[in-house]
């Protein structure tokens, strides 16, 4: 399991007046949406964690400050669905959340181990989509390698 410090009132207070905090409001706002607090708050701690984590380990690790669990889970299906956030299932077929990049994610491929749901940015290219039938319009595309990491791998022999 995924360890994740608990943040306190303070210390979220201290850090959502900061630089970053504002930076994370402005890329809510590139999508022509509220930054609110649970967005920037959710978001900020996505994009600050080492690894995709479980709606219960955001839980967790917003401490005194987390959302109701149905606000915690509208907050994540906006991001997922805004582009700012990644969803995927992991091998429990537990949903687990990361922060998309500031577009580059869209440029090389992913890898998601299986074993302990972190996702690695490999640094090669996706490939070409295929040809669609006329008349389709494609939004995007997107490649996620799965298997085990070099440390899960490890740990498996």
């Amino acid at each position: 399991m995924l360890k994740f410090e608990t943040m306190t009132s303070s210390a979220i207070a201290s850090v959502e007046l900061s630089a970053e905090a504002e930076g994370t409001a402005l890329l809510i706002r590139r999508v022509g949406a509220r930054a609110t607090p649970a967005r920037v708050r959710v978001l900020r701690l996505l994009r600050a964690a080492p690894a995709a984590l479980t709606h219960h380990e955001i839980e967790q690790a917003l401490g005194e400050l987390a959302l109701d669990r149905v606000t915690l889970y509208r907050v994540l299906d906006w991001l997922v669905d805004s582009g700012l956030a990644h969803r995927h299932t992991d091998a429990h077929r537990m949903f687990r959340f990361s922060a998309a990049g500031d577009g580059e994610h869209a440029t090389h491929t992913h890898f998601r181990c299986e074993a302990c749901g972190r996702v690695f940015c490999l640094d090669a290219a996706p490939p070409l989509p295929p040809r669609l039938p006329e008349g389709f319009s494609l939004s995007r595309v997107e490649l996620d390698l799965r298997g085990r990491c070099a440390r899960c791998a490890g740990e498996q022999t």
